[in-house]
């Protein structure tokens, strides 16, 4: 699944290309997406211009004067800047055309995606009651540890809660606990403020450098200028079971915790 730093990169791709555009007809293709497409879609966007394209947690936001178009890209989902005369592929389910003769593609084989219209989005339920954003001012250690106090739940599952902070998905659950020494199964509650501190220090540095490398490219996602990311290539733990830690050499080790895989050296993290 397309992660925080996948979503930025894609966002910052087409971004150049949409804002301060017109949007001069929406085509659908297929609707039954995570969510139905609303109906009334292509006339609440269609002749609106998009003012800015922005991104919340893994939603990108189209905003307009009188509301803005959601996008999650779901499982499989990827967007990319096309001229409009490109004949559309199996999975190619909607196009947004521009008056500058360009058009954005959303592909999205596996259909886990969603398109929705939200007349004042931060207000949206899928949006109003998300967490920080991590890369931003109002996260940080002390946060972490203000919101740990009596949680027992595993620190992994605690920061891939989007209601404590947004988009630490399951990659970089497992790389910021490596780099931050931290067991997944250790209870948030249990952790110091000082490990906290030092645990929001890796997600903003972790997240930060996947977003400079172009997102992380496992399965199926590209960003939106149709190159693919390179950051799994700096991954210290997450798909590496059986490998050296490149720290200690021990082998890192894999379990399942929350329907989730996840990975870790026994040596390296308490």
């Amino acid at each position: 699944m397309p992660e925080l730093p996948e979503v930025e990169t894609s966002r910052r791709g087409i971004a150049p290309w949409l804002e301060k555009q017109r949007v001069v007809e929406v085509i659908i293709r297929e609707r039954r997406l995570r969510w139905p497409i609303p109906d009334d879609f292509e006339a609440k966007l269609t002749g609106k211009t998009i003012r800015s394209v922005d991104r919340r947690a893994k939603y990108l936001l189209f905003n307009t004067d009188d509301g803005a178009a959601i996008l999650h890209l779901g499982m499989s989902g990827s967007v990319r800047i096309i001229d409009p005369t490109e004949p559309a592929a199996k999975h190619d389910h909607v196009d947004i055309r521009f008056g500058n003769g360009k058009a954005l593609r959303f592909r999205d084989p596996r259909r886990f995606g969603s398109l929705l219209w939200a007349d004042d989005p931060l207000q949206h339920p899928l949006l109003r009651d998300l967490g920080p954003e991590p890369l931003e001012e109002g996260f940080d250690g002390d946060y972490l540890w203000r919101r740990a106090r009596g949680r027992r739940v595993a620190i992994k599952q605690f920061i891939m809660n989007a209601k404590i902070v947004v988009g630490v998905g399951n990659i970089y659950a497992s790389e910021c606990l490596f780099l931050a020494g931290i067991h997944p199964k250790r209870s948030a509650g249990r952790i110091s403020k000082k490990r906290m501190i030092s645990l929001a220090g890796t997600i903003k540095d972790v997240l930060q450098r996947s977003i400079d490398a172009g997102g992380t490219t496992l399965r199926d996602f590209y960003g939106g200028d149709g190159e693919p990311g390179y950051f799994q290539q700096q991954l210290d733990v997450y798909g590496r079971d059986g490998d050296p830690c490149r720290v200690c050499n021990q082998n890192i080790s894999a379990f399942v915790l929350g329907q989730r895989s996840t990975f870790y050296c026994r040596r390296c993290q308490r």
